[in-house]
């Protein structure tokens, strides 16, 4: 009886709490998205089912030693993964549209006004300037580099920062259009812009080296992200290592993907996810967010007034990191307006921007706090 009694007092039900049945339903529903809705269910599914398995009471799957401590700790603490995203992203950029437009890097960099505007909002609503740096990042619409940072910076607030900027990835159809309408005028968003000039194999071969010299001399803490990043788009560009490139787009994204969204989500226990701080995270994300896309705008309506070639203010929205959905979002939009106008390139460089403007933003976050 007593061995009896040993066995039943050792089952995981009964230190089961409501705190588990909460991260369960809140798991349940980011599958549903996934798979019910397609939003973002590639990160979305094994986020989910980590969160889901990571709220069983007394399984140790979350202890110093278990299988998921191991995916987060060696991982993700340890800033492995984010930067071998960054190389399978740069192994499927293409940076024509940069090269041939290098204004639209301004663009990129105006986006992250977002980010800049929910750093100094959460600092003003009390969170430390740890915090708040994670929090703004999301306003990038970069989820391996809100990962990168929040394993920095705050890796407690990883799971709610994670999962803000990945629903906000998906949701750029839904928030980008209103903020650009707003912005624009009807002639502005019906501006048909020339067409880009050729970019030389050369060129393409030379801009990772000549961005990763000057963006990592002048924040060396970028150095993870835009190093991988250049290097997988350099693997790209070469065309000698097929092979790599394949790789670096296909398996090893698939395996890191998969390995990083359990990870992430089984930082997202009771303990950690059910406070005040989740609920701000997700508001000011959406702050972030609009402000990045007003900010790409509002930068492309200032520079036609300096410059002789003008640029559609549409293409400034895509300066969220969001590759290639906001591109689409813009280009659709501009299409709408006027069937003839086709701006999918010329949003493609704001949109690559981005890219490289919030993971430098997040080394400069790093280097200023850390």
């Amino acid at each position: 009886m007593e061995l009896i009694a040993q066995s039943l007092e050792g089952l995981g039900i009964w230190t089961l709490s409501w705190g588990n049945l909460v991260m369960w339903a809140i798991a349940f529903v980011l599958m549903y998205l996934a798979i019910k809705k397609g939003v973002e269910p590639l990160l979305l599914i094994p986020i989910s089912f980590g969160v889901f398995a990571a709220n069983f009471p007394m399984t140790g799957l979350t202890n110093e030693g278990g299988l998921f401590y191991i995916f987060y700790h060696y991982g993700i603490a340890n800033e492995l993964i984010p930067p071998l995203i960054f190389l399978g992203l740069g192994a499927m950029t293409d940076f024509g549209p940069v090269i041939a437009n290098p204004k639209t890097l301004l663009l990129g960099a105006a986006a992250q006004l977002g980010v800049y505007a929910a750093f100094f909002t959460a600092l003003i609503l009390g969170f430390s300037i740890a915090e708040a740096a994670t929090i703004g990042i999301i306003g990038g619409a970069d989820g391996p580099t809100s990962i990168y940072l929040s394993a920095n910076l705050a890796p407690h607030l990883m799971g709610a920062v994670s999962v803000a900027a990945y629903s906000y990835m998906a949701l750029v159809p839904i928030i980008i259009p209103p903020i650009a309408r707003l912005f624009t005028t009807k002639k502005e968003r019906e501006m048909m812009m020339t067409q880009m000039r050729p970019v030389s194999k050369n060129e393409r071969i030379i801009f990772p080296l000549l961005a990763s010299i000057i963006i990592i001399l002048l924040v060396p803490t970028s150095a993870p992200l835009i190093a991988m990043f250049m290097l997988g788009n350099l693997f790209m560009e070469s065309g000698v290592v097929e092979r790599l490139t394949t790789v670096s787009r296909e398996a090893l994204m698939n395996i890191i993907t998969i390995i990083l969204g359990v990870g992430v989500g089984s930082t997202m226990s009771a303990a950690n996810f059910l406070n005040q701080k989740t609920l701000f995270i997700f508001v000011l994300g959406v702050v972030a967010f609009a402000c990045a896309t007003a900010g790409g705008v509002l930068i492309a309506k200032l520079m036609n007034i300096f410059c002789k070639s003008k640029v559609n203010p549409l293409i400034g929205a895509a300066g969220v990191s969001a590759v290639p959905m906001a591109a689409r979002v813009v280009h659709n939009m501009g299409m709408q307006e006027n069937p003839q106008n086709y701006l999918l390139m010329h949003a493609m460089g704001p949109n690559v921007a981005g890219v490289i403007g919030t993971a430098v933003a997040a080394g400069a976050f790093i280097l200023a706090i850390k």
